[in-house]
């Protein structure tokens, strides 16, 4: 059997299909409100805070996939990610299941230089230091070798369904609310973003290669990157009208930091919009060869499908 842990957000649903479409039948779907995604799914409601909570959602399971998510919040962040980190970990243990764990970026540098499994860890905020404290456990256990790990990193998404992500909300969110687009701080960086079912087609993959554990692998991103400019070129292009946006400066969000809770805890995360985001994933495509990676046009394309569907 193998388990997803948070698999009810973008990610999760995602894993899910392909897991059924390429691997296995006997899934299990873990979240607070658990859900299945495909008809033969079993499910498991738990709070993965409790240890005991953590051990059950495992048991039984050759593979744990961790892909879940909390509010951006850095109080509960602080209180909670860590705390189910170590309990899935621990489960895994007991288990003797293997641990794949979804991570983001946010521990890494924000600025231009080009960022590889082996980057430093230098994170700005509270977030950071948390996906860092995150992802130092997993390191140590991989290092101990009492589990089997593998962690696959993922850039900023883009993509279908729920994706949550600035790009999202600033760019597609506002093309179907028929709003003037945003960029944050800077239209003329280029940008690494993932198209998040690639994400999830890909640690799939990632969680049943079994040489691929006890590494760290950046998940394939489209390697023509663009720049937000030439990403709504580009999607104005696809949707047959231009698009007009503005760009948010820096000013700007600190002032809507002091009245709104949800720009103050996107503060940490601007600097990386002020460079260009270099997400080096040479790594998978030397291993993974086949992997076919969703162009932009592509993404874009199926977004602008998604949405007309809704009309």
């Amino acid at each position: 059997m193998q388990t997803i842990l948070g698999a009810n957000g973008q990610i999760g649903e995602e894993l899910a299909r392909e897991l059924k479409r390429n691997f296995t039948s006997d899934i299990r779907i873990v979240s607070r409100n658990a859900k299945k995604v495909n008809p033969t799914d079993t499910i498991f409601s738990a709070d993965l805070s409790v240890r005991e909570n953590a051990i059950e959602a495992v048991k039984g399971s050759e593979i744990t996939y961790f892909t879940l998510g909390l509010p951006m919040n850095s109080d509960l962040w602080e209180k909670r990610f860590p705390l189910i980190t170590k309990n899935v970990i621990e489960a895994c243990k007991i288990n003797g299941s293997k641990l794949v764990f979804f991570d983001n970026t946010y521990m890494y540098p924000q600025n231009d230089k080009v960022l590889t499994e082996n980057t430093r860890f230098s994170p700005i905020g509270r977030k950071g230091r948390v996906r860092e404290e995150m992802a130092d456990m997993l390191l140590k256990e991989m290092k101990a070798g009492e589990i089997e790990i593998v962690i696959c990193r993922a850039p900023e998404f883009y993509g279908p369904g729920k994706t949550q992500s600035i790009t999202n909300a600033f760019i597609f969110d506002a093309i179907k609310e028929s709003k003037k687009l945003k960029v944050p701080l800077r239209d003329d960086k280029l940008r690494s973003l993932i198209w998040t079912p690639d994400a999830s087609r890909a640690t799939a993959l990632i969680g049943n290669t079994p040489d691929a554990f006890g590494q760290t692998w950046h998940l394939p991103v489209d390697d023509h990157k663009l720049t937000y400019k030439e990403f709504i070129a580009l999607a104005s292009e696809i949707y047959g009208q231009e698009f007009k946006y503005f760009t948010i400066p820096k000013f700007a969000f600190k002032l809507s930091a002091l009245f709104n809770e949800n720009a103050k805890e996107l503060q940490e995360l601007l600097p990386r919009y002020g460079y260009d985001n270099l997400f080096d994933d040479s790594k998978f495509r030397n291993r993974f060869p086949d992997f076919e990676v969703t162009t932009y046009r592509k993404g874009i394309e199926q977004i602008k499908k998604e949405q007309q569907a809704l009309i």
